[in-house]
Order: structure tokens, then C-alpha cells, then sequence
């Protein structure tokens, strides 16, 4: 179980002592987190597969479920069903990525990449300051932004040098350099060929499982420097596995297209065009708890409810996270929101931040509050929650994914509360 994140679903669910009142049902005995079977929360095909298997128990600590599964390349805790997914899409794509370093052509790109690499390696390593310089002559406007990433990083590096101490400069310095190190290699195209390499698995680039990272890399590395084209996804999953990377990686398709500073550059003019402060962009923009991909997947959801007011909220909650599962439970809570908008099931006016959670005032005046949740059951966090009595006196939604235990239905109606299920949304 991952306890940060215990705590935070529990601070998203609970009101302080001092905004609630008892209520009718304040005095309804209270349940436990239960134990699941991971079959009754994931279809049976993702249960199992050529290299891995979920155990069968899955703890849930009142709202999500808490999953391992075995692999053939270690042992993966997950948070969630999306989550959960996720990483087996990955694990799938790992396994291909293994098996395509075994081949051929791997070996054969390894070769050509140390005995006749291809033009832009060869500069890289013959001068990588002097290819940095180069870089405006045949990328264009995109070396703009290279030296734009590297001048905000040599702020951060002279920050953490004042911050940390004389003792700690030469570690620091040290960071800096393999981090410029990764900015010439993305000027010279390797980017570029990992984001397809990522494409062609159906994974985001940018994942936080460092297995993957350090197998894309590598197979990358080998077929970009050794000027080979790579193609390794048609058959990186199984049926279901693939249905899942379709239906829940939810990854933006200019992801795979822009580099890491294009991308920046597209979100900050989003999220300056919304009206959100150039303060809490920066904010947002080096946050060590979102990703590139959890960034532009944010500001994607908010392009997609142009006409609601208060977008800016969500960038500071956002700002918030403290990690990876935070950032990712509040993503998935506003893709609720922004795919409820889409579809035409509801006209959201404004958002605003519930606690810490988002929340959405409907052109009827109704509070919707998103609760992307595996498993509830009727804890004193969530009775808190639903019993807080600073949200007004308009009709309060709560548009959840997964269930409800029975105690919890019957409890949350007697609070006030409608609530309504929906599939999980691409996060």
C-alpha cells in the first residue's frame, strides 16, 4: 500500500473538524478499507500474460484499490485500476523491447553506431557545444527553446548550489552536465526517435517506471545512432493489453509529436491565453510531481471546457501534488469533468476547488464533484466528506467511477448527496 497516498486520498475526502455538523446518519457504524479480488476489478484477460500475473488479493483503503503484479522483470505496486493498466501496457512493452535488443538488427545498429554513427552523433560527440551553436541552421526555431530549457535549468543548478552548501557543488555540477548532455542529444534528433519508439508501444514517453525508460533508451539509442529504422510495436501486446493502451493510456496525440520544449512552449501559451498568472505557470511548468505528459494532459482537459470560468484553480491545485499518485488521481478527477463537458452530458459554468478536490458548478446551479475511486466504503473520511456542511445549500453531485459498498450508497443518499457512475475516463 502506498501511503503518501493513503494520506492524500484522505485529505481529498475529509473536511476539518471545524466545517462540519452532525448530521442524521452522523452516528452509522463506520466499515473498513476491504479486501478485493483483483477479478473484480480487472477483466480476466489483463489477470495474466506472457510475463506477468496480478495476485489475486487487492487491499483498498476506503477509495482505491492497491494491486502487485509479478513480472518477469520485478515486482510492480500499482495505485488504482488506471494505474494498474498502465503498467501492464508497459510491462508488455518492456518485454518487447527485451526481445527486440536480443535480434539482429539491434546488434547490427550497436555496430554501425561505434564504427560509422550517423552524421548528427558524430557531432554531438566530437564538439557537443559547437552542435548546440549549429543547432538554429537546421532546426530552426526549435533551438530557441533548447537554449531557452537549458538557461531555466542553469538557474535551477545555481539555486540548488546556493541552496545546498559548497560541499554539494560538485555533485550538482556534475547533474547539470549529463542534464545538457540530454538537451544536445534532443537536438540532434534522438528525441525525436524515442517519442516514436514510445508511439509505436502505445506507452507514455515520459513514464516515471524506470525499467522502461532505461529499455527505450537503449533500444533507441542503438537503431537512431546506427541510422536504422526501428519498428517494434505491431505485436507488443496481447488482444486485451492492447484494448487497454487504446482505452486508458488517454495520452494526448501531440505528445508523440512536439519534443519536451515544444510541448512547454504550446501549454504555457494555453494557460496564458486562459487567463492563468505567469506565476502559477512557472509553477506548474517545473513541478517536480508532473511529468511532461501529466502537464500537457492537464492543460488538454482544460482546452476542452473553453466556456468554463476558474480553469486557473485547477493549475494551482495541480501545483499542489506532491508526486507522481497525487498528480495522477487529480488528472483522472478532471478528465471526469472535461469528458462530461465533451459529451454533451452537462455545461459546466465555472470550477472551483472543493477541499482539494476539483469541483464544477453546472449551468443549473448543481455542485459536481469528480471522484475517480475504485472502491468506497463508508469510512470516517468519507462520512466527513460527505457530511461537510461549507458547500452550500444547491444540489451536490458525485460523479464517481468503481462502486460504492452497500453501507456507503444508502449513507451518501442521506447526506444529500446523488451520485452517478461512469466508466472510467482516459487519463
Amino acid at each position: 500500500m502506498n501511503p503518501r497516498f493513503f494520506l492524500f486520498a484522505s485529505v481529498l475526502l475529509i473536511s476539518t473538524a471545524a466545517a462540519q455538523s452532525p448530521a442524521p446518519n452522523a452516528s452509522a457504524t463506520r466499515e473498513q478499507g476491504v479486501i478485493l479480488q483483483a477479478s473484480d476489478l480487472l477483466p480476466a484477460e489483463l489477470l495474466r500474460g506472457p510475463c506477468h500475473r496480478v495476485r489475486d488479493q487487492v487491499v483498498t483503503d476506503g477509495f482505491m484499490a492497491h494491486f502487485e503484479i509479478d513480472s518477469d522483470f520485478g515486482l510492480f505496486e500499482t495505485t488504482g485500476v488506471v494505474q494498474t493498466k498502465q503498467r501492464l501496457v508497459e510491462i508488455e512493452a518492456i518485454r518487447k523491447l527485451v526481445e527486440t535488443s536480443k535480434g539482429d538488427l539491434f546488434a547490427e545498429g550497436m555496430k554501425r553506431s561505434i564504427t560509422q554513427p550517423i552524421e548528427a552523433v558524430k557531432n554531438i560527440v566530437a564538439n557537443p557545444v559547437d552542435s548546440l551553436k549549429q543547432a538554429p541552421k537546421t532546426v530552426g526555431h526549435f533551438f530557441g527553446k533548447v537554449g531557452a530549457s537549458i538557461e531555466r535549468g542553469v538557474k535551477q543548478v545555481d539555486e540548488r548550489i546556493k541552496n545546498s552548501g559548497a560541499n554539494d557543488s560538485g555533485t550538482v555540477a556534475r547533474e547539470a552536465g549529463r542534464g545538457i548532455g540530454t538537451i544536445a542529444k534532443n537536438a540532434a534528433g534522438f528525441d525525436k526517435a524515442k517519442l516514436d519508439t514510445a508511439r509505436q508501444l502505445g506507452v507514455d514517453p515520459y513514464s516515471d517506471n524506470p525499467r522502461l525508460q532505461e529499455e527505450m533508451d537503449k533500444v533507441t539509442w542503438a537503431f537512431f545512432a546506427g541510422g536504422l529504422p526501428l519498428r517494434i510495436g505491431a505485436s507488443v501486446a496481447s488482444a486485451g493489453l492492447a484494448v487497454a493502451a487504446t482505452n486508458m493510456v488517454g495520452i494526448p496525440g501531440d505528445t508523440y509529436d512536439l519534443t519536451q520544449s515544444e510541448l512547454a512552449l504550446r501549454d504555457e501559451r494555453s494557460l496564458a491565453a486562459m487567463g492563468v498568472t505567469k506565476e502559477d505557470i512557472t509553477a506548474f511548468q517545473i513541478s517536480r510531481a508532473l511529468s511532461t505528459t501529466r502537464r500537457h494532459r492537464i492543460v488538454s482537459l482544460l482546452e476542452a471546457m473553453p466556456k468554463t470560468a476558474g480553469r486557473g484553480h485547477m493549475i494551482r491545485l495541480a501545483n499542489s501534488c506532491e508526486d507522481g499518485d497525487q498528480a495522477d488521481f487529480l488528472i483522472s478527477a478532471i478528465a471526469i469533468l472535461a469528458d462530461r463537458q465533451r459529451s454533451g452530458a452537462v455545461e459546466y459554468v465555472s470550477v472551483k476547488v472543493v477541499g482539494r478536490l476539483p469541483g464544477a458548478i453546472t449551468r443549473t446551479g448543481e455542485l459536481e464533484v469528480p471522484a475517480p475511486v475504485d472502491y468506497v466504503t463508508w469510512t470516517e473520511q468519507v462520512a466527513a466528506f460527505a457530511q461537510r456542511d461549507d458547500l452550500g445549500t444547491g444540489a451536490k453531485v458525485l460523479v464517481h467511477t468503481g462502486a460504492f459498498s452497500q453501507k456507503t450508497t444508502t449513507a451518501i443518499t442521506e447526506a444529500g448527496w446523488k451520485h452517478v457512475a461512469i466508466a472510467y475516463p482516459l487519463r
